[in-house]
C-alpha cells in the first residue's frame, strides 16, 4: 500500500506511523491521552469513530497508542488495519472483573490465553483453535509487573460479547447456559473476565503478529456473591506502567543483542 493511503476505520497512514512497530491498545478512547502522556514527544494523530490515536516514543523508538473500542468486532478491525501499516507488536491494556477468590481489585492479570466466548474470533478460525498470547510479550509483561512490585497473576481470561449477560444472566433467555459456563470457567481456573483479548489473540495469530494483554482487576463479583470484602480499584496507571516498562525492556534488550 502507499505510504499516504489512509486506513478506512482507524484513519491512519504508514507515513504518520513513521515506522512504529509497537502499539499499546486500550479499549477506552478516553485513556489514550493518559497513556501517551507517559511517552516521550507524544502528539495526537487523530480521532475516527472509536479509534483515538497518539504517536510517541520509548527509548527513541516510535510507539503508537490507539483505542480499540469495546468488544471483539472493533478490536479485530483495528488489528487488521494496524497490520497493514506495519505494526508488529500489540499490547492490550484493559480492565476486567476477577473470577477467582484470590484475584482482588487492584491486581494485575497477564493473559496467556483467552476463552473464546465471543463471536468475532469464530469468523476467523474454528472454535478448536486456541486464543494464545505471544510468549515473548507475555514474559516481558510478567517481568515488568514483578519489577514494579504489583500483585499479579498469569493465566487464562474469559472473553464475552455481552457485559450484562455476565452481570445479570438470569434476565436472559439463555441465562441457564451463561450461568453453567461461568461456573465451568471458574472451576477450570479462569482468572478474570473481559471483552477484547480473544479477538486480539486470534486475529494476531492469523496475521502473524505478536500480541499480549495486561489487565487491571477493578472488582470481583465472586467475592461479592459470598459477602466477602470486595473493594473496587480503577487505578489504570498500574496496567499502563506495566505495558510501558515491558516495551522499554524489550527495546533495550534488542539494542544490546
Amino acid at each position: 500500500m502507499e505510504q499516504t493511503e489512509k486506513m478506512y476505520h482507524i484513519n491512519l497512514t504508514k507515513e504518520e506511523l513513521k515506522g512504529a512497530k509497537y502499539a499499546i491498545l486500550p479499549g477506552d478512547p478516553g485513556r489514550v491521552e493518559k497513556i501517551a502522556s507517559k511517552l516521550n514527544n507524544a502528539y495526537k494523530l487523530g480521532v475516527n469513530r472509536e479509534y483515538t490515536s497518539y504517536l510517541g516514543e520509548i527509548d527513541n523508538e516510535k510507539v503508537l497508542v490507539i483505542s480499540t473500542g469495546m468488544g471483539g468486532p472493533s478490536t479485530a478491525i483495528c488489528v487488521e488495519e494496524l497490520a497493514q501499516l506495519g505494526i508488529e507488536n500489540l499490547i492490550r491494556v484493559g480492565t476486567s472483573g476477577g473470577m477467582q477468590l484470590d484475584v482482588n481489585a487492584g491486581d494485575i492479570v497477564i493473559a496467556e490465553a483467552a476463552i473464546r466466548q465471543e463471536g468475532t474470533s469464530k469468523e476467523y478460525v474454528p472454535v478448536e483453535y486456541p486464543a494464545v498470547a505471544n510468549l515473548e510479550l507475555t514474559n516481558a509483561l510478567k517481568t515488568a509487573a514483578d519489577e514494579l512490585g504489583y500483585p499479579n497473576h498469569v493465566g487464562v481470561v474469559q472473553c464475552k460479547d455481552s457485559f450484562y449477560g455476565q452481570h445479570d444472566p438470569d434476565k436472559m433467555p439463555v441465562g441457564y447456559e451463561l450461568n453453567d459456563k461461568w461456573n465451568a470457567w471458574i472451576k477450570a481456573g479462569a482468572l478474570c473476565s473481559e471483552m477484547e483479548t480473544a479477538a486480539l489473540y486470534i486475529v494476531s495469530s492469523v496475521l502473524r503478529l505478536k500480541a499480549a494483554a495486561v489487565l487491571l482487576v477493578v472488582w470481583n463479583q465472586e467475592l461479592e456473591k459470598r459477602g466477602i470484602s470486595n473493594n473496587t480499584d480503577f487505578d489504570v496507571d498500574k496496567e499502563i506502567n506495566v505495558a510501558i516498562k515491558a516495551i522499554t525492556n524489550l527495546i533495550r534488550g534488542q539494542k544490546h543483542e
